[in-house]
């Protein structure tokens, strides 16, 4: 059984690889868990050039030694490796705040190479069961995709605990980060209690089944998205949202134009009640106010509708 993880990982990399990649270099996103370590592993033995960014964050005690401990198990498994201490600032909350700098990280260390994650099934199902939860709309619930250039997600059809096999049978040295069994985080609650309660009641397959609903819900994103960014750069004039292109256009293409406008102007996540706020001043106009859609500690960026057009505009506290 052992030899069969270790050849269904190398082949995801290698057929991953052979419909998205060239032929040139690639790096992978390590942090020293067992996702990260086997993809590594598993890309080189599927014949990639690996280069490995260790991103530190700095958030806890030793995590220059783990960071270095990745780095040599990156080396010993044939890649090349470096380590990206980076500062974590505080915007969105800790795990917004982590995420961004190790992006940025890895934006700077790439050097025009794409970037392969570590993402498993496991990760798939927990994103899609989160923005369930949250109402996030079904570009949400479509997951995190398998290549959105420069990144890249070869183990999206493969469990977690399939990684941490093939790191036992590698011999790689596996760090646990105590972050993903601290119930203070939501994620950790939903893969810790949520879903083996759904697998209970419903009798296995949950996972399986969020990844399926995801890759489905991404071919009828796909095709929404791009007639959107045309209505979206038909309508916008920076912070402002010509109106009478949306009033007459399906509901689904609307949301997602108000959506992207609202990203553009300094919303970076509108929920499901702000976009639906926004989307009664194009097709239910009766005077209302300004609405609220974000903001600072100095300032609240509001949407107002004036002669036909939306308006956003920062006003002070």
């Amino acid at each position: 059984m052992s030899r069969r993880t270790q050849q269904l990982l190398v082949g995801a990399v290698r057929g991953f690889a052979d419909r998205f990649l060239d032929d040139g270099p690639v790096c992978v996103a390590l942090s020293g868990g067992a996702d990260s370590l086997a993809l590594t592993a598993a890309a080189v033995r599927a014949r990639l050039v690996v280069h490995a960014v260790v991103v530190d964050h700095g958030l806890q005690a030793g995590s220059a030694e783990v960071a270095a401990r990745a780095a040599a198990a990156a080396r010993e498994s044939g890649a090349t490796a470096e380590v990206r201490t980076v500062e974590v600032g505080s915007a969105g909350g800790p795990e917004a705040a982590a995420r961004t700098a190790r992006y940025d990280a890895l934006r700077a260390a790439r050097g025009g190479r794409p970037v392969l994650l570590g993402h498993t099934l496991d990760d798939q199902a927990e994103t899609v069961l989160l923005g369930l939860g949250r109402g996030s709309g079904a570009r949400s619930l479509s997951g995190m995709s398998e290549w959105s250039a420069p990144w890249g997600r070869p183990l999206l059809g493969l469990r977690r605990a399939q990684t941490r096999e093939a790191c036992a049978d590698w011999g790689l040295p596996i760090w646990d980060d105590p972050h993903n069994v601290d119930p203070g985080f939501t994620r950790v609650r939903v893969r810790s209690e949520v879903l083996p309660l759904l697998e209970d009641v419903l009798g296995g397959g949950v996972a399986e089944a969020l990844a399926r609903t995801a890759a489905q819900l991404q071919a009828d994103a796909d095709a929404l998205d791009g007639p959107a960014a045309d209505l979206l750069a038909e309508c916008a004039y920076g912070r402002v949202l010509d109106l009478e292109p949306l009033e007459s256009a399906p509901t689904a293409l609307r949301t997602r134009v108000l959506r992207g406008w609202l990203q553009s102007v300094g919303a970076p996540e509108p929920s499901y009640r702000v976009v639906a706020s926004i989307g009664a001043l194009v097709t239910d106009w009766h005077g209302q106010g300004p609405i609220a859609v974000g903001g600072d500690a100095t300032a609240r960026l509001v949407v107002t509708r004036r002669a036909g057009r939306l308006h956003a505009q920062r006003m002070s506290r």
